[in-house]
């Protein structure tokens, strides 16, 4: 008995990743906004500077951005993790007989 639903739905062949021009740009979209993300906390720490520990905390904070975000841009993209899609047919036994049974 067929799924007349499921009979339209594309079977899943292959999981092919994206190509490497595609998860370059990726990667330098995450690259750029890492780095964009210090200019605003040296910013802010010069604009709160009354407030001692506030800046000095924008400045902790923007000190290591620069090596997480390299380390996230060289970092592969996580693989998909998608659940093939699997024939559900029926399944008919091989064989219907009783097996014989050697007692050792």
């Amino acid at each position: 008995m067929t799924n007349p639903r499921r009979d339209s739905d594309p079977v899943l062949i292959t999981d092919a990743p994206l190509s490497y021009e595609e998860e370059l740009v990726i990667r330098k979209r995450r690259y750029k906004i890492m780095m964009g993300m210090r200019i605003p906390c040296m910013v802010l720490a010069a604009v709160f500077y009354q407030i001692p520990w506030l800046a000095v905390s924008l400045l902790i904070i923007s000190i290591p951005l620069p090596w997480i975000a390299v380390l996230i841009a060289n970092d592969r993209l996580p693989l998909k993790t998608e659940k093939p899609n699997r024939y559900k047919g029926e399944h008919k036994e091989l064989e219907s007989r009783d097996h014989p049974v050697i007692d050792s």
